[in-house]
């Protein structure tokens, strides 16, 4: 044995293992050989992607490219920083000037990623004299920055507004209070009932956050998310982007008030204890943004494919109920029933990721389907092809 190796106290983890084992539930990352596109080269085999977050198809666009390897050559390779010493150089400054102005903002703040945009902010505004309202099916997170702001946290059914209303009812005599909801989400495909989150929240004097990053070009004019799609401009607290989704590169973002970006520059603490992103993200970042605000096309497309997709899974007899979005999740029930699924469909050359407890509910096992504005029709046939084949073998359909 080598001096190095550790001692027994993790021996634990092997009994966890064997467990999710046991379920047929424990997966090994697959490894993508290639770019990020809608066939893409997987564990060695060419596939459709229908797991990926790359909506509008801009991972691997060349003015991306172009872009982060300009950007590399005039600023080099990382920033060596964090934003409030001696890393925030122009490009930032940019794209957060142009984040504001997409989303109608005052101000915007790029955090390192979606997560920590949601975790940093909820933990920087409450304390444990508040309230948080939060939808159960909120991202995961939502909930760690719920938990890190020590405040008390209070769950309504999926979007149950009435359920909600009731909790701000009990909750008047908290310090403050803030309701928090994804725009989509990122399991189902639903969008979250905007417009009367925002009317009851008001009643009450709450703050209102919602989470953008499936709705970050997908929905509203040019990807705008889901306060445009409602015409909520001005009426909602603290939106959250993300910017490796549809945007297609790295990072999220926080857009609101200049009083709330000024304060969480003080005060959010993935802000202040991670370094930037490199010149070539934020650079290829700003060349999304430009297509994003000249090229409707794109997300039109999305829109289409995600159609024709969800119609001939539903054809297929297979159970699509609750998509309202490009997330298609395919439910099936069983944990071990879904990676099955998974794993023969990634055979048939198409990969698309089964999803189990606890990322969804006991009993909602899925496999999760994403299309994008750069599937051809050609790509869609062949994976409904796939999946009517191995529902029928998986006695699925």
């Amino acid at each position: 044995m080598s001096e190095f190796a550790p001692g027994n106290a993790l021996a634990f983890l092997a009994d966890e293992i064997a467990a999710m084992q046991a379920q047929g539930v424990y997966r090994h990352p697959r490894v993508l050989e290639g770019p990020q596109g809608p066939r893409a080269v997987i564990d060695g085999r060419e596939v459709v992607n229908l797991s990926s977050n790359n909506y509008l198809g801009l991972a691997d666009d060349p003015r991306l490219r172009q872009a982060a390897m300009r950007a590399i050559e005039e600023y080099g390779a990382g920033t060596a920083s964090v934003r409030t010493i001696a890393g925030t150089n122009r490009l930032h400054a940019e794209l957060e000037r142009r984040l504001a102005a997409f989303k109608r903002t005052e101000a915007a703040l790029v955090f390192q990623s979606g997560f920590t945009a949601n975790a940093g902010t909820v933990a920087a505004i409450l304390g444990k004299e508040d309230v948080i309202i939060s939808d159960e099916l909120n991202h995961a997170s939502i909930i760690d920055g719920c938990r890190l702001s020590r405040a008390q946290i209070k769950i309504f059914p999926h979007k149950d507004v009435a359920a909600m209303r009731r909790l701000l009812e009990e909750s008047r005599d908290a310090r403050r209070v803030l309701v928090i909801t994804d725009g989509v989400f990122s399991m189902d495909g639903d969008i979250a009932p905007l417009p009367e989150i925002v009317a009851v929240a008001k009643e009450y004097g709450a703050i209102t956050m919602v989470d953008d990053a499936h709705a970050s070009g997908v929905l509203g004019s040019n990807g705008r998310g889901t306060v445009d799609h409602f015409g909520l401009h001005g009426q909602v607290d603290i939106q959250v982007g993300t910017l490796s989704k549809a945007i297609g590169v790295l990072g999220g973002y926080v857009a609101g008030s200049k009083l709330l970006i000024d304060y969480l520059i003080q005060r959010a603490r993935p802000f202040l204890f991670s370094t930037s992103h490199p010149p070539a993200v934020t650079a290829a970042c700003l060349a999304a943004l430009d297509i994003l605000e000249s090229d409707e096309e794109l997300i039109q497309r999305l829109w289409e494919n995600a159609r024709y997709f969800r119609e001939g899974l539903a054809d297929a007899g297979f159970d699509v109920k609750g998509s309202e979005t490009p997330i298609i999740p395919v439910i099936v029930g069983e944990g071990e029933k879904a990676m099955r699924l998974s794993d023969r469909l990634f055979e048939e050359g198409v990969f698309a990721q089964g999803i189990a407890y606890p990322t969804v509910p006991k009993g909602k096992a899925r496999v999760r389907t994403i299309v994008t504005a750069a599937h051809t029709r050609d790509d869609l046939d062949r994976a409904l092809t796939a999946f009517r084949k191995v529902g029928r073998e998986l006695g699925i359909v």
